[in-house]
């Protein structure tokens, strides 16, 4: 299976937003054939007031209904190119409370999974800057996988990334592709990025891809604060494999399960656990 991750630098504008990520989908498809493409963390709306990430929220329907500009964009994305898409994630109104919530298709539009991002991002970076996501999102509980063209799929969204039992929990679900859209800070990101992908790559020997945010944005208070792209995807033995330049656009790489299957039998971590 090939796979496209794709690097946007989102705004606060939802319009704007769809219409570079339409523009970025178009590409990856007519120059790599992709079998799925997979959008950033939260590229509908990033930055901004919470009023504006509410405005630009939507609430998702129930399977085979019709929802919001985003999610029937995904949808069409899907279906116009025969693909799957991964629609990185989007702001979810669900009663009076935003979810921050990746959505994925099936090139007949039909929804295949919707994962909530379950670790929320309250920290402080090295230049005191505070990142205090719970003020806005509620958390998720559930850990999610799916099937993509026979290829078992795990979800997982940017901060989880620092969380390796959820990579075990998935891991025990024997999937065969981790995917882990970001919009990481570049304080956090030039430091742990590319290290902790390729750990939780090794740890689970799995691929994972990570299609990620880049460039600048206004925060709540008028700040410009940047994200640090870098959008990757790493094999199961931790290297990486498709990396994408600075600015916007892609990086694609074929999923081989046979050197999965391989480094597993080699290296048998998950029979060879003891403590977790």
């Amino acid at each position: 299976m090939r796979v496209s991750v794709v690097q946007m630098s989102p705004t606060a504008d939802k319009t704007e937003n769809i219409a570079q990520a339409r523009s970025l989908i178009a590409g990856a498809v007519a120059s790599e054939r992709p079998d799925l493409v997979a959008l950033p963390e939260i590229w509908t709306c990033l930055g901004g007031v919470r009023e504006t990430k509410f405005a630009a929220a939507e609430a998702l329907p129930e399977p085979g209904g019709t929802g919001g500009a985003a999610y029937e964009f995904l949808r069409q994305m899907a279906v116009a190119n025969g693909i799957h898409v991964h629609g990185g994630s989007i702001g979810e109104l669900a009663a009076g409370q935003l979810f921050n919530t990746s959505l994925v298709f099936a090139p007949s539009g039909q929804e295949l999974a919707r994962y909530r991002k379950i670790h929320l991002f309250d920290i402080t970076t090295p230049d005191g800057t505070g990142y205090r996501e719970s003020e806005t999102y509620g958390a998720g509980d559930k850990v999610v996988t799916c099937d993509i063209a026979g290829t078992k799929v795990g979800l997982t969204i940017c901060y989880d990334l620092r969380f390796p039992e959820l990579f075990l929990a998935l891991r025990r679900r024997h999937v065969d592709l981790i995917m882990l859209p970001a919009a990481f800070t570049l304080q956090t990101g030039k430091d742990h990025w590319e290290v902790l992908l390729r750990a939780r790559a090794i740890e689970t020997q799995t691929w994972l891809a990570a299609p990620a945010c880049t460039g600048p944005h206004r925060g709540a208070k008028g700040d410009i604060r940047y994200t640090y792209g870098h959008s990757m995807i790493v094999d199961p033995w931790g290297h990486v494999v498709a990396r994408a330049s600075d600015g916007i656009g892609w990086a694609t790489a074929t999923i081989d399960k046979t050197q999965m299957a391989r480094v597993r039998a080699d290296m048998p971590l998950l029979e060879h656990r003891k403590l977790a």
